[in-house]
């Protein structure tokens, strides 16, 4: 088994950060994303908690080698399960995914949780990941080892241009979204 670990800090606020995140594909650093389908979607009517699940389409170019032992044409089915808690003192965006194709041959399982920047709450938002791959097939130890690195190689990478791509996203939209929000004059509630 093999574990990806890393925390970033993004400099925007909570809220923007969650609503961009529904945003986030397609953009032009994660080409590997090629759709997403939201397959549910409902809202806790106690507790205020958004909770959706969706179908995630990815293109990757695998090794030759690892082709000839699995097959396919390196199209994958992700599903992930995300939930927004937007309660104040409570906000997180919580996703967790797993991959649908091959995991009888590499199981990946990532955590992803938005939420305020401790040192800065108002302004930042903290973003923590974290995978585990584990080779699950009846290959040799050696092929198993192999095929747990080139998984954590590959993460890893989808991982950095994916931050990049949402940081653009982020800007993009704190340019027109975000902005023209705050210049909207505020209506009193009745």
């Amino acid at each position: 088994m093999k574990f990806f670990e890393t925390t970033f800090v993004f400099d925007y606020p909570w809220y923007q950060v969650s609503t961009a995140h529904w945003r986030k594909y397609p953009n032009e650093r994660a080409t590997h994303v090629l759709s997403i389908d939201t397959l549910r979607r409902e809202v806790d009517p106690e507790t205020g908690v958004l909770r959706t699940e969706r179908l995630i389409v990815c293109r990757q170019s695998a090794p030759l080698w690892i082709l000839k032992f699995v097959g396919g044409n390196g199209d994958s089915y992700v599903r992930e399960v995300s939930e927004v808690d937007p309660r104040s003192g409570h906000e997180t965006l919580t996703m967790r995914s797993a991959n649908l194709t091959f995991s009888h041959i590499v199981s990946v399982e990532e955590t992803v949780v938005y939420r305020p920047a401790p040192h800065d709450p108002l302004r930042k938002t903290l973003f923590e990941q974290e995978a585990t791959f584990q080779a699950t097939a009846s290959f040799t130890r050696f092929v198993n080892a192999k095929m747990e690195e080139w998984s954590v190689h590959r993460f890893s990478t989808n991982a950095k241009t994916g931050r990049e791509g949402f940081e653009s996203v982020l800007a993009n939209m704190a340019e027109s979204v975000f902005r023209a929000e705050q210049a909207r004059p505020k209506t009193p509630h009745h």
